[in-house]
């Protein structure tokens, strides 16, 4: 994964949870990397599960609700971080549909390296799409939460329910239906 998810990722828990528990989460997580990220490096998915596993342990939320609020964090850190690739992008489903076609082209020019989820649009029309997640990192709530800040960051309002495919969560649909 690249880094970014991870600075990102320790930057939401300082703001949200304060800096003794950013600390802690990172010290009990027994880590390769210590927890020393840069945006542009690279690092196994399993630091990203050890962290919010930690995370959950001195917070009690649930991990799939830890993911879901990350992805919303995620989406805005994102659209700010890369805000000329959302140019010209008008709606949430339009940067939905593109997420394949245009914006993981553009990251992989940037970082060639990248692992991304794929992202299938199976329906859409005006006021509703299905998209199914692939991925083996299993991560459909950081998923849901991205879906989510990309409808807020539009200003819309949709209703997003998660079917599982594969019971592991590598292949997961998403039934996006505005309100």
């Amino acid at each position: 994964m690249k880094g970014i998810v991870f600075t990102e990722f320790l930057e939401m828990v300082e703001e949200k949870f304060g800096y003794e528990v950013t600390e802690k989460m990172i010290a009990n997580a027994d880590l390769p990397s210590k927890g020393a990220y840069t945006s542009v490096g690279t690092y196994d998915h399993s630091e990203m599960y050890s962290l919010i596993g930690e995370l959950h342990k001195s917070t009690e939320i649930p991990v799939p609700q830890l993911m879901h609020v990350y992805g919303l964090h995620l989406f805005g850190a994102l659209a700010t971080a890369y805000a000329p690739m959302l140019s010209g992008i008008t709606s949430a489903f339009d940067m939905l549909k593109s997420v394949d076609q245009y914006i993981h082209v553009e990251v992989r020019k940037l970082y060639p390296d990248a692992e991304l989820p794929h992202f299938e649009i199976q329906e859409l029309s005006e006021d509703k799409m299905v998209m199914i997640y692939s991925s083996e990192r299993r991560m459909s709530d950081v998923a849901s939460g991205l879906i989510e800040g990309c409808l807020k960051h539009y200003k819309e309002s949709a209703t997003v329910t998660k079917e599982m495919i594969i019971a592991d969560g590598s292949k997961v649909k998403f039934e996006i239906v505005k309100n």
